[in-house]
């Protein structure tokens, strides 16, 4: 085969524009054996590849079957039920807790108001109680 040739199918092959004939072409030169010195790193390439089409797998492929996720999935539904329903237990508690403290609160705010009010009418009372200790003494102060 013409040198030439060759190099021009070498550099056709590497920008992929040969043809499948052209591809053998190549193959069939380089496994013969005898290549130019400047083109003996396309023959380890070609000839790579010859030997990697005869290359099979050999090794077994043990397959597992699948395991079941039915199990899985049960405990994960029991442990959502149990979350939701702890988690509605103790919004109760705390719904429960916050009507007391508005409920106490309420009563404070009464009871206080209540106290005030008391307050204001004995310091009345007080007053007038101190007006007639007043007029007690001045009319036993007359009265003497």
């Amino acid at each position: 085969m013409e040198l030439a040739n060759i190099e021009k199918l070498v550099e056709k092959y590497l920008n992929a524009e040969t043809t499948l004939q052209e591809e053998t072409t190549l193959k069939n030169y380089f496994k013969e054996g005898i290549v130019a010195p400047h083109l003996q790193e396309y023959a380890y390439m070609f000839n790579y590849f010859a030997s990697a089409k005869d290359e099979k797998y050999t090794k077994t492929i043990k397959l597992e079957p699948k395991k079941s996720n039915k199990k899985n999935f049960k405990w994960l539904s029991v442990a959502a039920s149990v979350l939701l329903l702890f988690s509605v237990f103790v919004g109760k508690h705390k719904y429960d807790e916050h009507q007391q403290r508005k409920e106490a609160e309420k009563i404070y705010a009464q009871v206080s108001k209540g106290l005030e009010l008391l307050s204001t009418n004995l310091k009345k009372g007080e007053n007038a109680v101190a007006t007639l200790y007043t007029y007690e003494n001045t009319v036993k102060k007359i009265l003497k």
